[in-house]
């Protein structure tokens, strides 16, 4: 390790998150051999459902203190169904990170590898790539604890949309735009909302528009919800960048990575003004934990993402490049189209997907 190398906290989680974990480090391993100056510090730490059960905390402190003195965080999956707090809510500690840590842009990557299996016909299914852009830490989720149930019968939640957060929300959205229209992408950010029927989503796209005006090199649309569901499944290849409200880009999240494979293929990255979580879209699939059946393909392509955000954050070229050989590594490994995993329907699971990342470095 080089000195100053970047802190990274691994935290491997529950379920299939210690599975695709190992895989991520020792792909990262392999890099780092081609590419020493990407050198990281990693710091293993546990968290989730099965350190709740051991001592009570699903995030105890001394996870929250080294990730508040780290450069950024390599998340497995965390999270049981049958292990659940008191009032009946699932463990779910990332989304307490994304408050903990003001983690406001979650950046959702579909991206259709080349060769991997896919639910679209159309031939313009080979170039599909956009990013959903999901603010993640208030809509429907701000107060995620704090709903409440009358006499059983009536349930309420609430929906919390702020200036602050929306602006750098909308900002960060045009400027990953601007940054992929540099490399040959439309660069268009569409707003995904219900302004036709919330008074929160019609402030949401007031601000959208307000922001807009600062980036006049970027195209924008606006589509309401239902609306961009259809055109996911119908026209995908027409979207460059989406941004939208927390609960709606959940959803859609998951819509778009059945797109591209499904779930085992979708990385993910929740970024905030000063540190990041890198995570895989998928849970913990206790269902098939030991099996070798786990796709570490999202968490793969995580560490790519780790490693591109580490080289903007002034770390150093060396991360650009240890990103750039992992990615090509990993698209190569599905390019001949041989390689399908379980969830797509074929037999290649955790050690096969490994092993064909592996020869491709």
């Amino acid at each position: 390790m080089a000195p100053n190398s970047p802190r990274i906290v691994v935290l491997p989680g529950d379920g299939i998150g210690a599975e695709v974990t190992d895989s991520a480090l020792t792909v990262l391993e392999a890099v780092q051999r081609r590419v020493p100056a990407a050198a990281l510090d990693l710091v293993h730490l546990d968290a989730g459902a099965g350190t709740y059960l051991e001592t009570g905390s699903a995030l105890p402190d001394n996870v929250i203190e080294a990730i508040r003195g780290a450069d950024g965080v390599l998340l497995g999956a965390m999270g049981l169904p049958d292990v659940r707090y008191p009032d009946g809510t699932e463990i779910i500690p990332q989304i307490e990170l994304r408050m903990i840590f003001g983690l406001y842009a979650g950046v959702r990557p579909i991206r259709l590898l080349p060769g991997a299996p896919t639910p679209l016909g159309d031939a313009r299914a080979a170039g599909l790539d956009f990013v959903i852009i999901r603010e993640s830490t208030e809509g429907l989720f701000a107060h995620m604890n704090d709903g409440t149930v009358e006499d059983d019968e009536v349930a309420e939640d609430r929906m919390v949309i702020t200036r602050a957060t929306s602006e750098r929300l909308f900002d960060f959205s045009f400027r990953l735009a601007q940054q992929r229209k540099a490399a040959g992408h439309p660069g268009k950010v569409t707003l995904v909302d219900k302004a036709n029927v919330f008074k929160s989503m019609a402030f949401f796209r007031k601000i959208f528009d307000e922001r807009a005006e600062a980036f006049p090199d970027i195209a924008t649309d606006r589509q309401y919800v239902d609306a961009a569901a259809l055109n996911f499944v119908r026209n995908p290849w027409d979207y460059d960048v989406v941004v939208t409200e927390n609960m709606f880009g959940d959803i859609l999240s998951d819509l778009g990575a059945g797109l591209i494979g499904g779930m085992g293929m979708a990385p993910s990255a929740d970024i905030g003004d000063d540190t990041a979580v890198f995570q895989p879209s998928h849970g913990t699939a206790p269902d098939i934990v030991g099996t070798g059946k786990a796709n570490p393909t999202a968490m793969i392509l995580s560490v790519v993402l780790l490693l591109e955000w580490l080289a903007t954050q002034d770390r150093g070229a060396a991360f650009g490049e240890a990103a750039r050989l992992l990615d090509v590594a990993v698209c190569a490994a599905y390019a001949d189209g041989a390689l399908v995993p379980y969830e797509a329907g074929g037999s290649d699971g955790t050690a096969a997907i490994l092993k064909r990342i592996l020869e491709n470095l």
